[in-house]
């Protein structure tokens, strides 16, 4: 438990949070914008063709912000469309002029032809080899009119190329350029010495893009944020959307706005039959009909990955779509089919069409949000969780006496191992604190303790059996171990539901619930029960003093009735004495009979004479059990006396 500590300590020291790295380690957790502040941007939706802006266009332009932003390293930011043309992008702390014209940045679609296909993880020094398309999700591309088709694999970029701005990890090579920059200039003056056969000509792939491709990392987020600025007439090394796929692709032959629509639906077979296979339809304009054929004539011939055409989408791959031999699209009319559902269809089509569009964002406003009012309401939730943890505290002590104390370190261990993970959260992936994730730590505090509770009552329940507290501690951790797991499993499970089906501040809630969980199963099983154990050799616990909360005249182990938990009640006479056959009878109801808590505690019948139905004969009332064994033997008897007369 000590280790998250350490590294934070270290990393206060080697890598501290100042003005000049925002970004460092601190143990000051990061706080989101409505607690922290932050800036907004109201960014502008403008067509270069005076088309109209659909709400499908602002969604999908939405997305592809987000997928920028989460990618640049910025969490807990606000991004929504307000009114039909403007998108407002709200992020924590001071925003520089780069993050601006990363969101800013217009999203362009383009076809390009897939020269190879490889590992996304970074190859630097080895030769990046050609494969087969498999290593991507398959799909179909048909002409409008028949029903050849193609292989196709959705997948994405890193948005780097020759004159891309996004770049992979250095590569190790002594020959290498020493840096970025100059690997870029590089492949630019090495393209410009080359006269290619066509765009899918292998020759392409001169040094320069292949040092590109070996060094480029498509796990890493980072080559995953987009942003495009590829030149569409240099190769372009990039990653699928997902990250699973690299890819050298060549230069643009179709551009994006050259397609009229995109739409899904069910796909019609060659005998015009409607099929029970999603689809994405593609329809170009005459200029993009006649690039489109020219491609497909060209791609239709040639072996696997070249076959393959790339549609990219904010330097992004979205689809990879292959050409079976003999499929040339004429008509302006693409089908593409694969593995898809209706939901994944329909994305892609939405996808395709807001890239068909001019459109480009202008920064119509940038605001200083202020957290005054994020503050206000911090406080107030702070002071009611410190209200629960009071209310808390007070009923462990007086419930378990004590041992209530344990309750409290616990949940003290718990709060400082919280408070840590945080914080390292906050400098090794960005993660920052919002108003929502402060309700899911104040909701925590109950479903902590409640731990504690279901463990101290398990042993307690042992200690009613007889047992010593060391034998109690160890049979009942493993009966409360088994209920906690159990009990944490749900809180967990619901935790990740909310977490994946719900976007913005409820992401923060359900975040923070779901580390508490974590935490609280580690603290019972690497502080609370290891304490325990010590406390069971500790004679003021070990041998029941009253204020321990384990007693055995609070736990009523000496004489008299007592809840053994599960719903049963066991009763243990005063003095030793032999028990008649109806005592024995009434003792093992008793043990199957439920008892309400705070019962009036009642004792058994201790003799032959107590067969009054409503009494016992020291006058007090008898329990269920006891009126059922003396009806029984008071028929008994009467029997009995007939049989006599």
């Amino acid at each position: 438990m000590l280790l998250p500590l350490a590294v934070l300590v270290a990393g206060s020291q080697l890598d501290a949070r100042s003005e000049e790295n925002p970004d460092g380690a601190s143990f000051a957790p990061a706080l989101a914008l409505d607690l922290q502040g932050g800036t907004q941007i109201v960014l502008q939706a403008v067509t270069t063709d005076g088309s109209e802006i659909t709400p499908e266009a602002m969604e999908e332009a939405v997305g592809v912000i987000r997928q920028r932003v989460d990618a640049n390293g910025v969490t807990e930011a606000e991004i929504a469309v307000q009114g039909q043309e403007q998108i407002i992008v709200e992020i924590p702390g001071k925003v520089d002029d780069e993050t601006i014209a990363l969101i800013s940045k217009a999203a362009q679609m383009k076809f390009r032809p897939v020269l190879t296909v490889g590992s996304p993880v970074a190859t630097a020094g080895q030769d990046a080899e050609g494969e087969s398309g498999d290593d991507a999700d398959s799909g179909n591309a048909d002409s409008g009119n028949n029903g050849d088709s193609e292989n196709a694999d959705p997948g994405n970029e890193n948005g780097e190329n020759g004159n891309g701005e996004n770049s992979g990890t250095e590569g190790e090579d002594g020959n290498a350029a020493s840096s970025d920059e100059e690997l870029l200039q590089q492949i630019a003056d090495e393209q410009a010495e080359l006269d290619p056969t066509d765009p899918s000509d292998l020759a392409q792939i001169t040094p320069a893009v292949q040092e590109l491709a070996d060094r480029t990392d498509c796990t890493d987020p980072a080559n995953l944020q987009g942003g495009g600025g590829d030149d569409p007439d240099l190769p372009l090394v990039t990653c699928d959307q997902t990250g699973v796929a690299k890819y050298i692709l060549g230069p643009v032959e179709v551009a994006g706005t050259e397609l009229t629509s995109a739409s899904s639906g069910l796909g019609v077979g060659a005998n015009g039959v409607q099929t029970n296979e999603w689809v994405v339809n593609l329809t170009f304009n005459d200029e993009g009909t006649a690039a489109f054929r020219e491609t497909t004539e060209r791609l239709q011939g040639l072996e696997s990955p070249r076959n393959q055409f790339a549609i990219t989408l904010d330097g992004l791959v979205v689809s990879a779509p292959s050409l079976s031999p003999g499929v040339i699209i004429t008509n302006g009319q693409a089908e593409i089919s694969g593995t898809f559902t209706r939901d994944s269809a329909a994305t892609l089509a939405n996808q395709l069409s807001f890239g068909s569009l001019p459109l480009t964002f202008e920064v119509q406003s940038q605001n200083t949000v202020s957290a005054t009012l994020g503050t206000e309401q911090l406080q107030r939730g702070l002071f009611a969780g410190l209200i629960g943890l009071i209310l808390v505290v007070v009923y462990s002590l007086f419930q378990y006496r004590t041992l209530g104390m344990l309750t409290v370190a616990s949940l003290v261990v718990a709060g400082v191992m919280t408070y840590v993970v945080i914080a390292l959260l906050s400098w090794g992936m960005g993660y920052r604190l919002s108003l929502p994730g402060v309700a899911g730590l104040i909701v925590a505090i109950g479903f902590t303790a409640d731990s504690f509770i279901v463990y101290f009552e398990r042993i307690r329940d042992e200690l009613r059996d007889g047992r010593s507290l060391r034998l109690a501690v160890q049979r009942g951790w493993v009966r409360a171990r088994r209920t906690i797991y159990a009990a944490k499993s749900v809180n967990l499970l619901s935790a990740i539901i909310l977490y994946f089906m719900t976007v913005g501040g409820v992401r923060g809630f359900a975040f923070t619930l779901g580390l508490t969980t974590v935490i609280d199963i580690l603290v019972v099983i690497w502080f609370t029960h290891p304490v325990m154990e010590l406390l069971a050799k500790v004679p003021f616990f070990r041998d029941g003093h009253k204020w321990s909360g384990l007693s055995p005249d609070r736990l009523r182990i000496s004489s008299g009735p007592r809840y053994k938990g599960a719903g049963r009640v066991e009763w243990e006479p005063a003095t030793p004495q032999a028990p008649s056959d109806d005592l024995e009878g009434a003792r093992e109801e008793a043990e199957r009979t439920p008892a309400y808590a705070g019962a009036q505690a009642q004792s058994l019948p201790t003799g032959a004479g107590a067969a009054v139905p409503g009494g016992a004969p020291d006058g007090r009332r008898m329990t269920i059990a006891e009126r059922r064994a003396a009806e029984r033997k008071a028929a008994a008897e009467a029997a009995k006396n007939e049989e006599q007369l």
